[in-house]
């Protein structure tokens, strides 16, 4: 069938076409079904939409994708013929009906899903049936192969690469930001592309990129490693496993996360990693919640990576609370310079820093690996590779913790009753961090005055709210007036905070 092109100036990566409902009916097409256009030599599989009113009998709608794939010119007429759909989709149908998919099968799915030629309801469908049915721990291994051969890989030739990744959940997390420069320092290669924040009020690119650019390409990494041993830069820049993000778009309004091994595992592979270790914060107001989950989460990760070709360990962190005080990108930011610079600062992330970096260590074969960790970080051997690194990515390594801009804009938080911190609810600490504006308003955030076990008194500050917007200072003002935040106990009895009666939509934590 000849029919005519029509620009519908709609921006979609998929490549949508609008076909009237008549010549759908003579093409004998249905929603969803494929046509082939062609124009000229060129020509571009189409995903159908039907409709009446957007274009005529005779046209053909072409989205963004579409037109310019083709280069046809308004009123062109082009050959539409129907094609068969993806095999993928039958492979998709296969697990919606709990069949066991092959390694060819899973990575025809992820070809398609990055080449964009399924649509978002066949997309769906996949992640709704590995969240209904899981996956083996081969189907696991074959998925998080095939994401990692669709994407960019980093090659450096001769070099052990070791890693780090932390399932996330735990605001004020800025590990990464202490460790790389701390592995480096040891001698050893650690490549880190992090994630910008999905639910978080900051992910590791967002604070990293208070101190420098962390939007480099894959040869500008490879640059900045060699020079350096490290690096810490954005993810989504560098086209790591790109079907991830597209499954991330499913899994984040559904409040579902069954592709989280392979997610993670996918990265490690992309950047050709030896060495692993995975950080599972463990806690009530976290993904996992026990140490037996963590325990039976690491088996899995460990196993994991046996199948992909890398050594990983895991360890299960202490996830009650935030890690230091603050929380928020530049916040996070600053406290982080605060810390590497005096080799003093949070305790607990002095702590997680060196646990995490000694079990890197040790698997190069450095003895006291987290004796050694301590002394890079306390000796300035952390700050000085840090530095190395912000002026590598094209940062000022004589930025000071003071020249990180935070909102000028604060409200206190005050204690009501007199006794000691007995609990810190992170969901809560994230809300209002984001309700304030992190992390796209980069000084907005949440500076704890108080955690847990600390002494207080009636009056003393618990929190302090950021913002660089009035209307968003107190956005969240309100908001933490009416969430129980922060436990105090008395002594021989514990005050119990009322529950608001508004119901809250309980918030799930999405970070990779």
């Amino acid at each position: 069938m000849m029919l005519k092109a029509k620009p519908l100036e709609f921006e979609a990566k998929k490549p949508v076409i609008v076909l009237n409902k008549g010549d759908a009916e003579g093409l004998g097409v249905q929603p969803l079904d494929r046509v082939e256009i062609k124009y000229a030599g060129r020509r571009d599989i189409g995903i159908v939409n039907i409709a009446e009113r957007i274009v005529k009998k005779g046209e053909i709608g072409l989205f963004d994708s579409v037109w310019k794939k083709l280069r046809v010119k308004a009123g062109d007429r082009v050959t539409v013929a129907p094609t068969p759909r993806p095999q993928s989709i039958g492979y998709i149908r296969k697990k919606l009906f709990g069949g066991v998919l092959n390694k060819r099968e899973l990575k025809e799915i992820v070809k398609d899903v990055v080449q964009d030629k399924l649509s978002d309801i066949e997309v769906t469908a996949f992640v709704l049936s590995l969240h209904h049915h899981g996956m083996t721990i081969n189907e696991i291994a074959a998925l998080s192969a095939s994401m990692a051969e669709t994407g960019s890989r980093l090659e450096i030739p001769g070099r052990t690469i070791f890693d780090k990744h932390s399932i996330g959940g735990v605001p004020g997390d800025k590990t990464s930001m202490m460790l790389v420069p701390t592995i480096a320092a040891a001698g050893m290669t650690i490549p880190k592309t992090s994630s910008r924040a999905i639910t978080a009020p900051a992910g590791t690119a967002d604070k990293m990129e208070c101190l420098c650019p962390v939007e480099l390409d894959m040869e500008e990494v490879k640059k900045v490693v060699l020079k350096t041993n490290g690096c810490l830069v954005w993810g989504g820049a560098v086209d790591l496993a790109p079907a991830d993000d597209v499954f991330i778009h499913v899994e984040y309004p559904l409040s579902i996360d069954p592709l989280l091994l392979p997610s993670v595992m996918s990265k490690k592979k992309a950047v050709n990693a030896n060495f692993v270790v995975i950080d599972i914060p463990t806690g009530k107001n976290v993904k996992i919640k026990t140490i037996a989950e963590a325990e039976e989460l690491g088996e899995r990760f460990i196993a994991l990576g046996k199948k992909l070709g890398m050594e990983v360990n895991c360890v299960s962190t202490f996830a009650e609370q935030p890690i230091g005080h603050a929380i928020g990108p530049a916040l996070e930011a600053r406290e982080l310079l605060q810390t590497i610079e005096k080799g003093k600062g949070p305790e607990d992330l002095i702590n997680k820093v060196i646990e995490l970096s000694g079990v890197l260590m040790e698997f190069r074969g450095i003895k006291n690996g987290r004796e050694k960790a301590r002394y890079l970080i306390t000796s300035g051997k952390s700050l000085k590779k840090l530095r190395e690194i912000i002026e590598a990515q094209g940062g000022d390594p004589t930025i000071k913790p003071e020249d990180i801009e935070i909102g000028d804009k604060s409200v206190v938080l005050k204690s009501k009753v007199s006794g000691e911190v007995i609990w810190i609810d992170n969901r809560y600490i994230t809300q209002i961090a984001r309700e304030a504006g992190a992390p796209k308003d980069k000084g907005a955030g949440v500076y704890l005055h108080r955690k847990l076990g600390d002494k207080v008194k009636r009056g003393d500050v618990l929190l302090e709210i950021f913002a660089e917007k009035t209307y968003k200072l107190n956005r969240a003002v309100r908001l933490a007036k009416e969430l129980d935040i922060i436990g105090i106990g008395r002594e021989y009895e514990m005050v119990l905070a009322e529950f608001p009666e508004d119901e809250h939509e309980k918030y799930f934590i999405f970070d990779r």
